[in-house]
């Protein structure tokens, strides 16, 4: 379909096949955390260090709309819940396909947590929102985590790739699953994937370099890129930090000679 190849290719380098999103979501989960107060300063800067798309609810697109600046791609995030729900895993549907579409947006994402006693109700959502994606021509980027009272090890490398193998058999076009911690585990989640496979951040890790080193091991593995928020919009340097991560994904740097774009 050309238009869901149009749309990728606003989210996707063409050069790398590549993606660099930062997901801007975080406020209905958590609430207003740094970062995510004043969002049209912190579109500017993502947008300036050069990522290819930021991530957010639709209510918040008219807070980071922008008149001026550089353009960065938009996936509206459909997927919601709370932390101060007794069962903050289960994500529920706030939005839809045409919303997004009404929104100006590039691409949709939905949030699944397999493993979560409301699993059911989420992978009925993801499925349901996969096929008007199809329709619409419309990319969908499946976040699709493992949490719930079974799970022992989230990052264990075959419960990740079980995330992942469930957004590709579902309908998405694009899957973010956490890094497994080392190149040749998620090289073998990667294999198991037709479509790219993009990876999460997580909470704040210790240290900028630390973040790189993730993502460029990710790059190794065959990864397509990252889909990473606290560690890089609670950064000191958005823009300094995006420019160094857009180093690694886009441009070919090693860890060490993306770090040197912080310093700078």
């Amino acid at each position: 379909m050309i238009g869901k190849r149009i749309r990728m290719q606003r989210l996707f380098n063409r050069s790398t096949g590549r993606s660099f999103i930062v997901p801007l979501d975080h406020g209905v989960s958590v609430g207003p955390i740094p970062g995510l107060v004043d969002m049209r300063e912190t579109v500017d800067q993502i947008a300036e260090g050069g990522a290819d798309a930021v991530l957010m609810h639709k209510g918040l697109v008219r807070c980071g709309s922008r008149d001026q600046g550089k353009d960065v791609g938009l996936i509206v995030h459909l997927s919601a819940s709370t932390s101060l729900s007794p069962r903050p895993n289960a994500k529920t549907l706030v939005a839809s396909v045409e919303d997004a579409i009404r929104h100006g947006a590039d691409g949709v994402s939905v949030h699944v947590n397999i493993g979560d006693e409301y699993e059911a109700a989420m992978l009925a959502d993801f499925g349901r929102v996969a096929s008007e994606a199809e329709f619409w021509g419309m990319p969908l980027l499946a976040m699709v985590y493992a949490r719930g009272p079974r799970i022992k090890d989230e990052f264990a490398p075959d419960v990740v790739a079980h995330c992942a193998r469930v957004g590709v058999e579902l309908g998405a076009d694009v899957v973010k699953v956490p890094y497994t911690g080392d190149v040749d585990s998620f090289s073998r989640v990667v294999e198991s994937c037709c479509v790219p496979v993009v990876i999460a951040g997580g909470p704040r890790l210790d240290s900028p370099e630390a973040v790189l080193r993730m993502v460029y091991d990710s790059i190794q593995a065959g990864g397509s890129g990252l889909s990473i928020g606290r560690n890089v919009f609670q950064h000191k340097n958005v823009t300094a930090m995006v420019n160094a991560l857009r180093g690694v994904v886009h441009e070919g740097l090693t860890v060490e000679e993306a770090a040197l774009r912080l310093k700078q």
